[in-house]
């Protein structure tokens, strides 16, 4: 069982940057594809961006450039970085750890508010 935990989120204005951050426990996280997830409220959960194992990374299409996903392994950490952040980027966003082999694990979430 792998636990994650995201932080960083938070209440920003519209032009404004947040790093989130997702710690995950145990041993394995190097083996671990990484990816963030948002989610407004009633509405279906979004892929926003994943990085592998050997750090190559993707994007959603519509964040235009302005998100980027960085791992630390030695930390357990995978980031998000986010500029120029619009109304629109506002939901709870997810940490998704997926394992080479079975079903993936999901943090709680951390609730990013752009204000415009």
């Amino acid at each position: 069982q792998v636990q994650l935990v995201e932080s960083g989120g938070g209440l920003v204005q519209a032009g404004d940057s947040l790093r989130l951050s997702c710690v995950a426990s145990g041993r394995s996280f190097s083996k671990y594809t990484m990816a963030w997830f948002r989610q407004a409220p009633g509405k279906e959960r979004e892929f926003v961006a994943q990085i592998s194992v050997g750090g190559s990374a993707n994007y959603a299409d519509s964040l235009e450039g302005r998100f980027s996903i960085s791992r630390d392994n030695s930390r357990n950490t995978v980031y998000l970085q986010m500029n120029s952040l619009k109304s629109e980027d506002t939901d709870v966003y997810y940490c998704k750890a997926d394992p080479p082999v079975g079903a993936g694990y999901w943090g709680q979430g951390t609730q990013v508010t752009v204000s415009s």
